[in-house]
């Protein structure tokens, strides 16, 4: 496949991720603000946090580093044998289920049955439903390796919809349920979201359109796990590098999921602020994971695609070296205007946003400072994305073995710092601990991309330089907005609101038309892509 047709398809998945990752993100900021009309804070805390908690890290050690492993490098390969490695993620998970299962049962603290009833039951169906979502990884590997945009789109969309509907329903027809809702409606989430694909391949092999594009299995026999004769069970280059990819995600987890490991086992915030941090923390994250999480995905697909891992920039294919540095570039400026952003119009919206969404109760205390120290979060988070996802793409087994070095360093030294700044500045500390955590990681993945690219006339790290009149317009409206909430917002009633959110449609306005005349070179990006 083509580096120009891998771009394009590469494009229309990052686009079509990122509209699944609105649909999330609206339908969880949405069902949050409807359920804590209904609910508790403290249940809403113990669903999103501690349960979360269990299911995504059982999902992610189990099947991250298969991931990362079975998508580098071309997508003609022995699928046979990728497709049997990838089934070792099913017994992984039973057995992390297990063991974390035992965790927190029996090893953290209980929450008390009278506000938050079915806890065991919960921790069982959470468990669960990492497992039956494991059942699926062979079929969104094989999928998401050759660019299958409609079938991720379809499945996401479908089980993210069910999993509302059930969760709407018995929140209203049987609160007392408690856990049992949550545990139902995320067996239901997994089950249609593995069933669709499973559904798609058994229509898809064997018919004419698999036939036409040369798809490289056949029967749906072949996507269980199958043993040749004369040949090993898997591809022990793959198995090697997942290897050191497992030692490396196991590290990365603790990063990615930091506070809410120290929330869950050091119990510095209560059931009832844990469920505060959560729903600001969805909030803040709203507009970042829909655009920065299906970009690194998917042009970790394409960087992998179109360098090959562990070769020097001299000795890859010139023009494809070309390509990949230019839209590394244009990645880098893209991500970091959208940062921007979010940070200069995040700090004097903050307040205004909380308040509207769920009142008192999330825009008094610490949640307006929580929301703003998690706006400048999100362009580091934007950052680290896109220099993350190159340097993964292009890193050898070596390097992804001295890189496991520095994320242990960093996981202890990110705990450590969580632990006392949360004592210091409450919730807040776990913000500012993460802000450390990612800038020691864009300081480390920007020193690969410079050194990979030194031998060559590219520079993609000039990405990260805006136009001295776009920066001076942010510092501008940075200003303006700032000194606007002091005056209008946000207790002066609703004219004085809307003269407030008017100053910052002004200011992002003119932000956006300077935007459009001085990066012309990423708009036209943008825009065919």
């Amino acid at each position: 496949m083509a580096a120009q047709e891998v771009l394009g398809q590469t494009a229309r998945l990052a686009s079509s991720s990122a509209l699944l990752q609105v649909l999330f993100r609206v339908v969880t900021f949405g069902l949050n603000a409807f359920t804590l009309r209904y609910l508790s804070r403290e249940l809403i805390g113990v669903v999103n946090v501690r349960l979360t908690l269990l299911y995504s890290t059982v999902v992610f050690l189990a099947r991250e580093a298969f991931r990362r492993a079975c998508l580098s490098g071309s997508a003609k390969r022995n699928w046979t044998k990728t497709i049997n490695l990838l089934w070792l993620t099913v017994p992984l998970g039973v057995f992390w289920s297990l063991i974390l299962g035992l965790v927190w049962l029996h090893l953290l603290e209980v929450p008390d049955p009278f506000v938050v009833p079915h806890y065991q039951a919960g921790v069982v169906a959470f468990g669960l439903s990492a497992i039956v979502e494991l059942l699926g990884e062979p079929f969104w590997v094989l999928a998401q390796a050759h660019l299958f945009v409609r079938l991720k789109v379809i499945a996401e969309s479908l089980s993210v919809v069910s999993k509302c509907v059930l969760t709407v329903t018995l929140v209203i027809l049987y609160p007392q349920w408690g856990l049992y809702i949550f545990s139902l409606a995320q067996l239901l989430y997994v089950s249609v979201l593995v069933m669709c694909y499973v559904i798609y391949f058994v229509m898809f092999l064997g018919s004419p359109e698999a036939t036409k594009k040369s798809f490289p299995v056949a029967r749906v026999k072949a996507l269980l796990p199958n043993f040749v004769e004369d040949e090993t069970f898997v591809n022990w280059k793959e198995a090697r590098l997942t290897w050191s990819f497992f030692k490396q995600s196991f590290l990365k987890q603790i990063l990615t999921e930091g506070e809410r490991y120290v929330m869950t086992f050091l119990n510095v915030l209560n059931f009832g602020d844990q469920g505060v941090y959560d729903i600001v923390n969805n909030l803040g994250s709203l507009v970042a994971r829909f655009i920065f999480l299906p970009i690194e995905e998917s042009f970790y697909v394409f960087f992998a695609k179109v360098l090959e891992r562990g070769k020097p920039v001299k000795d890859q294919k010139q023009d494809d070296v070309a390509m990949a540095a230019n839209v590394l570039e244009l990645l880098l400026k893209l991500v970091l205007l959208i940062g921007l952003t979010i940070t200069v119009f995040g700090y004097a919206y903050s307040q205004l946003a909380l308040d509207i969404y769920g009142g008192s109760m999330l825009s008094s205390g610490t949640g307006p400072d929580l929301l703003r120290c998690y706006s400048l979060y999100v362009l580091f988070l934007a950052v680290n994305g896109v220099t993350e996802c190159f340097t993964f793409a292009l890193m050898c087994k070596e390097e992804v073995d001295r890189y496991n070095f520095v994320m242990l360093a960093l996981s202890l030294i990110f705990l450590c710092i969580s632990y006392f700044l949360t004592h210091w500045y409450g919730s807040v500390g776990f913000i500012l601990a993460n802000c450390f955590n990612m800038g020691i990681r864009i300081a480390h993945s920007t020193h690969y991309i410079y050194s990979y690219f030194r031998e060559s006339t590219h520079r993609p790290l000039r990405g990260l330089l805006p136009s001295p009149a776009l920066l001076l317009l942010y510092i501008s409206s940075a200003v303006i907005t700032a000194f606007s909430e002091v005056l209008f917002c946000c207790d002066k009633g609703w004219m004085a609101r809307l003269i407030h959110v008017s100053t910052g449609a002004l200011c992002f306005a003119a932000t956006l038309v300077t935007m459009f005349c001085t990066e012309t070179k990423l708009i036209h990006f943008v825009r065919n892509q």
